[in-house]
């Protein structure tokens, strides 16, 4: 079996980074939701229309963010959503409408993602995407605001609460947060322990441009695509064309491959273990138990499963028949969790 061969046998667990990372949640009962069904799939925020209502901004003056804001004019407090790796805005497609009843609605495309720059020899970090989100509010949101991200955008919410100085932010949700960057991260799970060494194959083959643009073009091909979101999606329906698009469309971009291999060779970051006991803020933690990618057993998992226990500010229920991203998988059930804690955080 020659390189090229090589590189395609480990190309699921490459592209696999687009949508991972261990966590875990208890079962928890929660009071009656302040949602209605009919909301499950609204339209007013098709991806057409998000699209059409991003805006840019400069960030250090050097980088074009691209983003979204409602036309909302609520008095209360904003919400951020960040996406996870290789989405970008319209990912929260089947979310904005129904937030945005309530709240002023922002969404962000981080750098090197979605219609963000992805600027050409950028070492990409979690902290640099916490700086992104610290900065954003700082200059463009003003005023305090509740996060919520999915896989790595839950992750750099996390490292952005444990930093912010200010009162800017309000309470984070995490939606299948990520251990890290990249799965390097998860060193003490045993799972992790014995592919390091695939791992470390996977950082040398990508570092090799010809064999990294291979690997990028087959795993962004929309057929592939579309197995790999079937893999980690329990709402097998959600995967749709659109959503593949979503996917598929900036990563044909200038300096998406360039994001892709620093992304998963880079160093992993923070782990949330170390952060989260800086944060007094409510947390709000949404979990998928149908996710391949996010072992509910998993290191991280069953750190995040004895937080209740021990902080009262943390929140954790368990969607049942969800994968890694729940927010899209089955949104309608992210929602009736969702906007009663928001009510209630907002409110006080």
């Amino acid at each position: 079996m020659g390189i090229k061969m090589a590189a395609a046998t480990v190309l699921h667990d490459v592209a696999a980074a687009c949508l991972r990372q261990p966590l875990s949640l208890p079962r928890t009962t929660a009071k009656e939701p302040r949602f209605r069904p009919g909301l499950a799939f609204p339209h007013l925020y098709g991806v057409s229309q998000i699209k059409e209502q991003c805006s840019k901004w400069q960030w250090k003056g050097r980088y074009s963010i691209n983003y979204f804001v409602s036309s909302s004019s609520s008095t209360n407090p904003a919400l951020l959503l960040v996406h996870g790796f290789g989405a970008s805005i319209p990912h929260w497609r089947r979310n904005i409408d129904t937030l945005a009843q309530d709240y002023t609605v922002y969404a962000i495309d981080l750098l090197g993602f979605g219609a963000s720059d992805k600027p050409q020899g950028f070492s990409y970090s979690m902290e640099a995407w916490a700086e992104l989100i610290l900065d954003f509010l700082n200059e463009v949101v003003q005023k305090p605001t509740v996060l919520i991200g999915n896989s790595v955008g839950s992750l750099a919410c996390v490292i952005a609460a444990s930093e912010s100085s200010q009162n800017l932010v309000r309470g984070i949700v995490l939606l299948n947060c990520a251990g890290g960057m990249n799965n390097k991260a998860i060193v003490d799970d045993w799972r992790i322990k014995l592919l390091l060494p695939l791992l470390w194959l996977v950082d040398f083959l990508l570092k090799q441009r010809r064999i990294a643009t291979a690997v990028f073009e087959h795993a962004k091909q929309r057929d592939n695509l579309r197995n790999i979101l079937l893999s980690v999606y329990g709402n097998k329906e959600s995967v749709d064309d659109e959503l593949v698009e979503i996917i598929n469309g900036p990563a044909n971009d200038e300096g998406a491959l360039d994001a892709f291999v620093s992304i998963i060779t880079g160093p992993p970051g923070p782990n949330p273990v170390q952060l989260m006991p800086r944060i007094n803020l409510p947390v709000l933690v949404l979990w998928g138990d149908q996710d391949p990618f996010t072992p509910i057993d998993g290191p991280v998992g069953k750190y995040f499963s004895s937080l209740p226990s021990k902080s009262s500010n943390v929140s954790l229920y368990m969607l049942e028949g969800v994968g890694h991203c729940p927010h899209d998988d089955k949104p309608d059930l992210v929602h009736q969790k969702l906007l009663p804690w928001l009510a209630q955080v907002t409110a006080s």
